[in-house]
């Protein structure tokens, strides 16, 4: 079956800023909302109304009905990553917060009126929630990432890591290297070739892993029959951490 969910994306240059992605749909239909690493916000248009709403990282595969003819604009954010005020942690899982509106065109965050942002200008809110103070960073959480070396105990980078990112460096691997495996399998790699490059133990283990975080067994991906949440190509950075 066709998706129905349609995404187009683009990478940015805000330190900040993983990418910035864009969707509509044409019907009513059920889609896998994947594991997912990351903080982002996300703008909804939707039967006349203009929402945001800061979604925090999903640490297992749910399924959704997605209403028709709705309009998505998401900003996902780098690794460590925050809002002082809505912790990765507590948006964790569907924890989701709207945002009350201001107007039509804007939203209220911190006692600011915020314009929705669009696909194209998304970087303008994020270096204006960055110069409030409202968005900040942990170098921390990227030097982990990047195995950089850190003047900090073990014990005090991964409690910062799962502070900044919402997760634990395990559990953020895990997602990444479930998403990575669909990715390939997608693709056309076999399920044998997938188990051996990204270093699952065997196929049982790989099927239970894409079962958890992806909601689907390794077999069945390559035949989309079922619509996946936003699967963008997987960053050299990650990459790198997966295959470690």
């Amino acid at each position: 079956m066709p998706d129905f969910i349609h995404f187009e994306e683009r990478t940015s240059d805000h330190p900040f800023i993983e990418r910035v992605w864009r969707c509509h749909n044409d019907r009513t239909d059920t889609f896998l909302s994947m594991a997912a690493t990351n903080f982002e916000m996300a703008i909804t248009r939707l039967a006349g109304k203009t929402f945001l709403t800061l979604r925090g990282p999903e640490t297992a595969a749910t399924a959704f009905l997605c209403p028709a003819e709705g309009e998505w604009v998401g900003i996902r954010f780098k690794a460590g990553t925050f809002m002082p005020c809505f912790m990765p942690g507590s948006l964790r899982d569907h924890h989701d917060v709207t945002l009350p509106s201001a107007s039509a065109r804007s939203f209220w965050l911190e006692s600011s009126a915020l314009e929705y942002p669009s696909l194209d200008n998304a970087e303008g809110l994020v270096r204006r929630l960055v110069k409030l103070g409202i968005l900040r960073r942990d170098p921390v959480a990227e030097d982990t990432l990047l195995r950089r070396p850190a003047q900090l105990s073990l014990r005090t980078v991964q409690r910062r890591f799962l502070q900044a990112t919402g997760i634990s460096y395990a559990r953020f691997r895990q997602i990444e290297r479930a998403r990575y495996a669909t990715n390939l399998l997608r693709q056309g790699v076999s399920i044998l070739d997938v188990v051996s490059r990204l270093g699952y133990f065997d196929q049982a283990h790989l099927t239970r892993s894409l079962r958890r975080l992806i909601g689907e067994t390794p077999a069945r991906i390559p035949l989309r029959e079922k619509q996946l949440s936003f699967l963008y190509k997987t960053d050299p950075a990650i990459e790198a951490i997966v295959l470690a």
